[in-house]
């Protein structure tokens, strides 16, 4: 695996697909390489509301009281939860542009994006398996690669990453 170039600031990526194109054992293959060279933040789009704090603990107390944003730490994880989604958003696009931001400030060297398939960020696509037609799932450019995940090799995925060749 290469080492991460000096001065060079990586691009987002993208991973999306169908369900169950195997986004998500993609991604933890990507991450394992990549977290070897430098520090790794990931963005999940969730289509659905979840409930990722626990009802009834203080956290979970704290925003219904009306906090905005909730910082647990623990001894030996943090999370943030805040009361804003894609539903509070116009664009949705903008909100992940934010959070890209805030990751890129906090000092991530690559980001890890699962869905967002309309994002301006460019795209790696997993396919299903057995689709012959590998165009008809329709994403918003950039396309850097398109494949099934039998037939992607994650760690050169990451190389390319690393050294900048996948986005050329």
């Amino acid at each position: 695996m290469s080492t991460l170039p000096t001065n060079t600031e990586i691009q987002p990526l993208c991973i999306v697909g169908p369900s169950d194109s195997g986004k998500t054992t993609f991604l933890e293959s990507l991450i394992g390489h990549l977290s070897v060279v430098g520090q790794v933040g990931t963005i999940k789009s969730i289509h659905h509301d979840i409930e990722p704090d626990t009802p009834g603990k203080d956290t979970y107390r704290h925003r219904q009281a009306g906090a905005e944003t909730v910082v647990g730490v623990t001894p030996s994880l943090s999370f943030q939860i805040s009361t804003s989604g894609k539903a509070d958003t116009e664009d949705e696009a903008d909100m992940l542009d934010t959070v890209v931001s805030d990751l890129k400030t906090s000092g991530y060297q690559f980001i890890l994006i699962e869905g967002f398939d309309s994002s301006s960020y460019p795209k790696y696509v997993l396919t299903d398996s057995n689709e012959t037609d590998r165009s008809t799932y329709d994403i918003a450019p950039p396309v850097v690669g398109r494949a099934s995940l039998d037939e992607t090799n994650s760690k050169a995925v990451a190389s390319a990453i690393i050294d900048g060749t996948l986005f050329r």
